[in-house]
């Protein structure tokens, strides 16, 4: 079964705070399993972390998204990325990804590192339309054995 995009729609793109840890707990249990979930005291204790920046993507007064990258020297990190149900294939999580790029670029990042499951073919459609590349493979990565792809999008000499 195949989905098609709706038309995309914009979103205004504001940094989360530790204010709206429940929030991005809802959002991040509408894309994970179980046993993959963050609750909301482990996100706000990544939101503590140096280098950590999220973006929640706001459609209206509605929270639609987010993003949660970790920035170091050099190198960020994707370190989530989830839309919520009701607002996927309009293209947020597109806006998202490029706010993340330019913000790791702004912190003096030249590349980005993220996992995802090989059983996501469409978040692996969406990192490659991004311009990430497969860099390796964590074999039994995910707590229920599967593998995750290391992909990476450079931008750096």
């Amino acid at each position: 079964m195949s989905q098609t995009l709706s038309q995309p729609v914009a979103v205004d793109i504001i940094e989360a705070s530790q204010a709206h840890g429940a929030v991005l707990a809802a959002l991040h249990a509408q894309s994970f399993s179980v046993d993959d979930l963050w609750d909301e005291a482990a996100l706000q204790q990544l939101l503590l972390l140096p280098g950590v920046v999220t973006a929640l993507a706001m459609l209206g007064d509605q929270p639609a998204g987010f993003l949660m990258i970790r920035c170091a020297a050099d190198e960020a990190e994707v370190l989530t990325l989830c839309v919520g149900r009701a607002f996927r294939q309009q293209g947020i999580a597109r806006q998202l990804l490029a706010w993340g790029v330019m913000e790791a670029q702004d912190r003096g990042a030249d590349h980005m590192f993220l996992e995802v499951s090989v059983h996501n073919a469409a978040a692996q459609a969406l990192y490659a339309g991004a311009g990430f590349m497969q860099a390796g493979k964590r074999r039994a990565y995910y707590p229920d054995g599967s593998d995750a792809l290391v992909l990476m999008h450079s931008w750096g000499v």
